[in-house]
């Protein structure tokens, strides 16, 4: 595991200032929701008790009013659009229908972030094949790319200077048997519209958040990058 380094209260605060702001303007509340895109192919319903842990943690490193439930959206609806972080995730096949997928390009065109997590841990597996198909006819072949390691997303809140931190199901072998030390992104005008894991973050961070006590380090941390860049973005 990586562990990450502290960034001084002075510089988080004026992230988490910032991000407040930001929210309120694209949601008109302050309040941060976790929004999850359903989407008709696959399974979207993966890593339920997930969204609590990662809210827990909101509230525990910043002063981010939260929405503590988390919010299901059709990714073929137009409640899409009142959103500025979603998640998607699943095991299975991602083929999305024609309004799912114009939804999904218009989101990500007008400034939304989607964080895209592969539940298998598998680069050659069915979800990661199949949503990289769909990334590519969306946005062109070569639109999904590594991301360096000094990239702004790894010390948005907390500082990883080794890049994104490794999962536990890496480390056992689980999946494709690989360590995936790179996450790969879409990027628009400068700005990650979608962040995309082979790491199975997910599963990682899926554990009622009362245990965390249990932990040598909060392994959700990365997340709050994940979310701070999102919002800062």
């Amino acid at each position: 595991m990586i562990w990450p380094k502290e960034i001084s209260p002075k510089s988080q605060l004026k992230k988490i200032n910032k991000a407040v702001r930001r929210n309120k303007r694209k949601m008109g509340s302050s309040k941060f929701t976790f929004a999850r895109l359903r989407y008709r192919s696959g399974d979207w319903n993966t890593d339920q008790r997930m969204p609590s842990n990662v809210l827990n943690s909101l509230i525990e490193y910043t002063t981010i009013p939260v929405d503590l439930q988390e919010k299901l959206i059709d990714l073929g609806s137009e409640e899409l659009f009142r959103y500025p972080f979603t998640y998607l995730s699943g095991h299975k096949l991602v083929q999305f229908d024609a309004q799912e997928a114009a939804n999904f390009k218009k989101y990500v065109e007008n400034g939304g972030f989607v964080f895209v997590d592969d539940c298998n841990h598998d680069i050659d597996g069915l979800f990661a094949r199949s949503f990289e198909m769909q990334m590519a006819r969306m946005f062109g072949p070569a639109a999904l790319k590594k991301i360096p390691n000094n990239h702004e997303l790894y010390r948005s809140f907390f500082k990883f200077e080794k890049g994104p931190p490794n999962t536990s199901f890496e480390l056992n072998g689980w999946g494709d048997d690989l360590i995936h030390d790179y996450l790969k992104a879409i990027t628009l005008n400068g700005r990650i519209g979608v962040l995309y894991s082979n790491k199975d973050y997910g599963c990682e961070w899926d554990y009622d958040f009362r245990n965390k006590r249990f932990l040598a380090e909060d392994n959700t941390k990365f997340a709050m990058n994940i979310i701070m860049y999102a919002l800062n973005s």
